[in-house]
């Protein structure tokens, strides 16, 4: 292979020389196995700048971006963008870079595809979520779904917590945790009813209780209502009045016969012996 001042296109030039019958797709994998050692014996260097290093820890990561998209196209039709997944990808493919040691004699697209792969899972996996929990829980529930498949099989019984704790290796308290945040995987809308028929039965929202703002003047009710039987009746006719028609002190002056002046007072006296009496109480 011979290499001239063009750079990367004569090495290109020369690896068709020397792969001239063999497929063009084989040829590109070596290219890019030679340009990958290349960069990271660069990135690796303790001796170069850091702008040197960092150009070619980028180099990398674009030189290997076709097998992030690769990686990507396995979990296509699963309800996210392609390109979302990508840019997924393209982390756990950092992450790679960062990672992989070149004395292990290990091909790099070997070392990263699990890694690229393992952070899409895990991308599906956090959003699969209906309700954010922290990943030590997302990790515990499947935990303890796969050890809840084995003790069920092997006692032909559902498992306790606590055996469930023994065999995971954790406490059950934590196993109570982790069950517990299973109900924040999937919601349910409180619209959505068991059929989309108009004569189907009513959705959960229907079902629902709502507050009623008359309980909280119940007691003050109750404790009143013998306050009021103990009232001179030309009193309680004026409450009733004024509190339960809307009458005002006016129409309730005619109404009994007196002068509006006369009851004012007499609504200002009888409300005030019925506040004294609530708080003695």
């Amino acid at each position: 292979m011979t290499q001239d001042a063009t750079g990367d296109g004569a090495v290109v030039g020369g690896a068709e020389a020397v792969y001239d019958d063999a497929p063009v797709e084989l040829t590109k994998i070596e290219i890019t196995r030679q340009r990958s050692a290349e960069f990271f014996v660069t990135f690796r260097d303790e001796d170069s700048s850091e702008a040197v290093r960092a150009g070619a820890r980028e180099d990398l990561v674009h030189l290997h971006l076709p097998l992030v998209e690769h990686c990507a196209r396995r979990f296509r039709n699963r309800g996210e963008p392609h390109e979302d997944l990508v840019q997924v990808g393209t982390i756990g493919l950092i992450k790679a870079v960062d990672r992989f040691e070149t004395d292990r004699g290990v091909e790099f697209s070997t070392y990263a595809t699990p890694t690229i792969i393992g952070e899409i899972k895990r991308y599906f996996r956090d959003k699969g979520w209906a309700i954010r929990v922290p990943r030590r829980l997302q990790e515990l529930r499947m935990q303890i779904t796969a050890a809840t498949a084995e003790l069920t099989q092997k006692l032909g019984r559902s498992p306790t917590p606590r055996e469930l704790a023994e065999l995971i290796g954790c406490t059950v308290e934590e196993i109570i945790e982790g069950m517990e945040s299973s109900n924040a995987y999937s919601t349910l809308s409180l619209d959505a009813s068991g059929d989309s028929s108009d004569d189907g039965p009513p959705s959960l929202l229907d079902s629902l209780g709502v507050d009623d703002h008359n309980l909280e003047h119940v007691e003050i009710r109750e404790s009143i209502k013998p306050l009021l039987e103990g009232l001179d009746p030309r009193e309680k006719r004026i409450l009733l009045l004024r509190f339960f028609k809307n009458m005002t002190q006016s129409q309730i002056a005619e109404e009994i016969g007196v002068s509006q002046m006369h009851v004012s007072r007499l609504l200002t006296k009888t409300l005030k012996q019925l506040r004294t009496s609530l708080e003695q109480d």
